[in-house]
């Protein structure tokens, strides 16, 4: 018998857990989880039995970014909150240091009285050897434009001056001793422009980028060595994907290649335990997949080998203990957080991230490709519904098609909570990483960030590929997006209202032209502007021409449109331009706004709200799926 598909509540609650970290002597976890929908920080320690429950609220909207034990008995949460400043929203960042004893804590550092810092919780090096301080980079008089290093005390955010800022420098590195190595950053002009400042490893000399032959001044850099002279950098080296290299400052050269895919980009770096060698790299295909060097098996890729069907995300290790904090899930199981104890071989669960979502509730997701109009690869995936078990079944099914945000983001096959939410409801499923994906090279990057038609068109010959293979029923096809993905399924349905049977549109840009008039408000505003948006159009008719605004009165098939007032990414007037643009369209259109809800949707009683129109929204217009449970 079919389990009963799970209502739009259990997609509206947000993530059991959300981050979590073990302490340096590995006897106390913490975690960030949900408590009746707000979120909290949980410390357990894992040798007393039966203790009792230790929480701390975050406090009315408040959101976590991470948590990080920086000695046995403190831990550092970065939050952030939604903001205004002259009617501009923002998002302001804060430390909250908390004393898991005592289970009391505050705001580490905040801005003085009339100074506007947006950013309080740059941490440069949480200095492992000094479990009293971090160093933060932050600037006391004006917006961290030009941020010095500052060395924290945890306890009580004192600070004291470790390195003055330098001019055009917002980012700063440090090498394994904990030493400002590196400045870089951007000139706020209209032509970009980065400098890069290094510091030479047993002197106080700063160098430009001009004295090291073969290191741009926008350089990705990943870090150092246990050499204070290797430097660790993310470059193509001449070839169409990025790899993985070190740079020697003292020879002025990239010493030796670390690792480098030709089909994908490498995404992340490997290091030992004591962080002084880079043991191998990470690299997006289908999944995140993980390459260690000759030599360098770990406790960690022998647990992925034992648990070779799904993805074993690493969280966090203890330093003592030999415990080490795992994410494990898969496309269609939302996964737990888990704790192994490497001596013993044992993986205890810490909880399950979507405890009411079963696994036997959810739809297979298989990778595909299709040809676009000019004969280009697009990789794809398909969420199949839970009630299709056999690929012979997939034909004539109603169908989302779901590109995904950014627009320079990418879809992988891993668990997705919004697709698998249609998929729940008889819907199949596709998700194409469209030109300006990333991950898949520079060529196929820039082909779509210079283009953002080739984008829409991308999506577009998705749908049509799903047709022509009979897997989609033409008559039932709906459009669907959030962010960018809002826009593209606006433009989708506006452009090719034949195609689809409906559309919704969460927190989507709409005015163009808005948009960049909005980007500019923030720091390099003007380069973000160019980059983001203004170089995948020809000109400044070509930008009207693809904003939604301009072509609402063309609406031609039902409409879902969602937006919060407290948007800092795509900001409400975006909706608000598009609803009075819509008013004389005969077609039916459904709105929904969220007040003083973020990008993201993070208020769970408003993403709960959010999936029950949609529930309403699909039953009208495309009807109950055959092919629901």
């Amino acid at each position: 018998m079919q389990a009963a598909p799970p209502p739009a509540e259990v997609f509206g609650a947000l993530p059991k857990i959300f981050d979590a970290a073990i302490s340096p002597n590995g006897k106390q976890v913490a975690m960030i989880r949900i408590v009746q929908g707000k979120y909290a920080v949980q410390v357990v320690s894992l040798d007393v039995k039966d203790e009792k429950p230790r929480l701390v609220a975050l406090g009315e909207g408040v959101k976590p970014s991470s948590v990080v034990w920086v000695n046995p008995d403190r831990l550092l949460v970065s939050i952030w909150q939604s903001e205004k400043l002259r009617g501009v929203p923002y998002t302001a960042g804060f430390l909250f240091s908390l004393d898991t004893k005592k289970m009391k804590g505050k705001i580490l550092i905040k801005p003085e009285r009339g100074v506007f810092r947006q950013y309080n919780n740059v941490v440069v090096d949480y200095l492992e050897d000094d479990p009293d301080h971090i160093l933060m980079a932050f600037s006391k008089e004006d917006n961290n434009v030009e941020p010095d290093l500052w060395k924290v005390n945890v306890e009580t955010g004192r600070s004291k001056i470790g390195k003055r800022g330098m001019m055009n420098v917002q980012y700063w590195h440090t090498d394994l001793r904990g030493e400002p190595r590196v400045g870089q950053g951007l000139k706020d002009r209209d032509t970009e422009q980065w400098v890069l400042r290094i510091r030479e490893a047993e002197t106080d000399d700063w160098r430009k980028a001009d004295d090291f032959p073969g290191l741009d001044a926008d350089v990705d850099i990943r870090g150092f060595t246990a050499d204070p002279n290797e430097l660790i950098i993310a470059d193509y080296q001449g070839k169409d994907t990025i790899g993985l290299y070190i740079y020697n400052l003292q020879e002025k050269r990239v010493s030796r290649e670390l690792f480098h895919n030709d089909t994908y980009d490498a995404s992340g770096v490997i290091l030992s335990h004591d962080g002084s060698e880079v043991i191998g790299a990470t690299y997006v295909g289908e999944t995140t997949e993980v390459e260690l060097f000759e030599g360098h098996a770990t406790i960690l890729s022998n647990l992925r080998k034992e648990y070779s069907e799904y993805t074993v995300d690493y969280i966090d290790q203890s330093s003592e203990a030999g415990l080490i904090l795992v994410k494990i899930s898969n496309a269609y199981e939302p996964g737990l957080v888990a704790l192994y104890d490497a001596r013993k071989r044992q993986l205890n669960s810490l909880g399950a991230l979507y405890p009411d979502l079963l696994p036997e509730q959810l739809g297979e997701v298989v990778g595909v490709g299709f040809t676009a109009r000019d004969g280009v690869k697009i990789p794809s995936f398909i969420t199949l519904p839970p009630a299709i078990k056999d690929s012979a079944q997939l034909k004539n099914l109603p169908f989302i098609i779901l590109p995904h945000g950014g627009p320079y983001g990418r879809d992988e096959k891993r668990f997705d909570y919004f697709a698998q939410y249609f998929a729940t409801r008889g819907f199949g499923v596709m998700q194409m990483n469209f030109r300006g994906s990333d991950g898949y090279g520079k060529a196929f990057e820039e082909s779509g960030r210079k283009n953002w038609v080739v984008m829409q068109e991308d999506v577009e010959d998705g749908a049509r590929s799903l047709i022509k293979k009979g897997y989609a029923d033409p008559e039932r096809i709906c459009i669907v997006g959030w962010s960018y993905g809002g826009y593209a399924a606006l433009m989708g349905a506006l452009k090719n209202p034949e195609l689809y049977t409906c559309a919704i549109s969460m927190a989507g840009v709409t005015v163009l032209q808005d948009m960049i008039r909005d980007i500019k408000k923030y720091r390099f505003g003007k380069l973000t502007a160019r980059n983001f948006v203004l170089s995948g159009f020809e000109s400044k008719d070509d930008i009207k021409a693809n904003s939604p605004v301009k072509l609402a009165e063309e609406l031609r098939v039902p409409l879902f449109l969602a937006h919060g007032t407290a948007d800092q990414r795509v900001h409400f007037d975006q909706f608000t331009r598009m609803k009075k643009a819509l008013r004389k369209v005969e077609v039916p259109v459904t709105y929904m706004e969220f007040k003083d809800e973020d990008h993201f949707l993070s208020n769970q009683q408003n993403r709960t709200r959010f999936f029950q129109g949609i529930d309403r929204f699909l039953t009208e217009t495309v009807g109950q799926s055959e092919f629901a449970q």
